[in-house]
């Protein structure tokens, strides 16, 4: 007995080494996506992106062909159309972090590296957490966030793999992983330790980790429609022929566009919402078995509910022709917020019958 609880703490220490271990590396990682930015922002594809962003799909130029049997003709080239939110304009996606420089380049695809690196890092430190106390490694705040930021990372990573453009992303992401480990390690941190016997259910394996992966990918769409807000408006800055301040030039005329940046968050968003019911549902019938009702409108289950309301409503905004675009980005970062105050207001600040898990 005494071994067994001499191996799950030495365990428990080298799941915290591992990840202490993993949030240096992430460090690392923040200063390569740094520099990315900082290198691409000197080259000439990054200084000359507004001017390319301002050249629409309609004034796109003309082509002239010879016909048969002498003589020319002009014809217009096919428009692309990229719009996906009412009052989109059809603009082509900025060059990237790195501004289309091999110095650029090279920092983020160190950056990629890194991000890989740490994931390997904190997955093992997650590993081990759930050897320790021999159980899913997710029952109380502080798994909850160590296994979140993984999952999220994972999510990033996975998306690269498929030759998605989402190295834009790596930056929020490692910089949000940062701050979520951060707070786990310092304010959430609880020893390893069994779990309530409400809790010992293979639900605890489907509801919560549903919950997990849903939260990850809400959180790309969040970015997503951040920072689609602040592309629109520097994109409707040049369509007024106004002169955008140095941070956007810098920054933002490298991000996709606007169009893009709306389609991702929407698609990403869709994509994880009927996941979310299931988690509710789940989570419901979790409940059913371990307190004998389905729904006691505790406020864990409350807000669950309340979060899926809103990400409903943006949904069906997004197809009501008055609530596309930015009223519809504004309702999917209430969501989003729904969706955290859930995480963390509800578990350190209301008391429930979700409050057995501990801080």
């Amino acid at each position: 007995m005494n071994l067994a609880a001499g191996t799950n703490e030495n365990l428990a220490h080298i799941s915290n080494v591992l990840i202490y271990s993993s949030m240096a590396v992430y460090t690392l990682a923040f200063f390569a996506h740094i520099a990315e930015w900082t290198f691409g922002a000197r080259s000439k594809v990054g200084r000359t992106a507004a001017a390319l962003t301002g050249t629409t799909a309609s004034a796109a130029p003309s082509v002239q062909v010879t016909k048969q049997g002498g003589g020319t003709a002009v014809l217009d080239r096919p428009k692309i159309v990229t719009r996906s939110a009412a009052g989109s304009r059809d603009v082509p996606d900025g060059p990237g972090a790195a501004g289309g420089t091999v110095k650029g380049d090279l920092y983020g695809r160190m950056a990629i590296s890194l991000t890989v690196l740490g994931f390997l890092v904190e997955a093992g430190g997650v590993v081990a957490r759930a050897m320790s106390v021999q159980r899913a490694p997710w029952g109380n705040m502080y798994e909850f966030s160590i296994t979140f930021s993984s999952v999220a990372v994972a999510a990033y990573l996975i998306l690269l793999v498929v030759k998605k453009n989402v190295r834009w992303l790596g930056l929020a992401l490692v910089t949000t992983v940062l701050l979520d480990l951060g707070v786990a390690t310092t304010v959430l941190y609880t020893k390893s330790d069994q779990l309530v016997p409400a809790l010992h259910s293979y639900w605890l394996w489907i509801h919560v980790s549903t919950a997990i992966i849903c939260g990850a990918m809400f959180y790309m769409g969040f970015v997503g429609t951040a920072l689609y807000l602040f592309r629109d408006r520097y994109e409707a800055k040049l369509a007024r022929g106004e002169q955008p301040g140095a941070f956007a030039e810098s920054v933002l005329s490298r991000l996709p566009s606007a169009a893009s940046l709306d389609k991702f968050a929407y698609r990403i968003n869709a994509a994880v919402f009927p996941l979310w019911t299931f988690t509710i549902i789940a989570g419901a019938i979790w409940a059913g078995d371990a307190w004998g009702t389905y729904w006691g409108w505790d406020p864990k289950e409350t807000w669950s509910f309340i979060t899926w309301v809103v990400y409903a409503c943006y949904l069906h905004a997004r197809a009501t022709a008055g609530w596309k675009g930015r009223k519809a980005a504004y309702l999917a970062l209430f969501a989003f917020a729904c969706w955290i105050w859930n995480y963390y207001g509800v578990n350190i600040f209301i008391n429930g019958m979700h409050s057995y898990a501990g801080v």
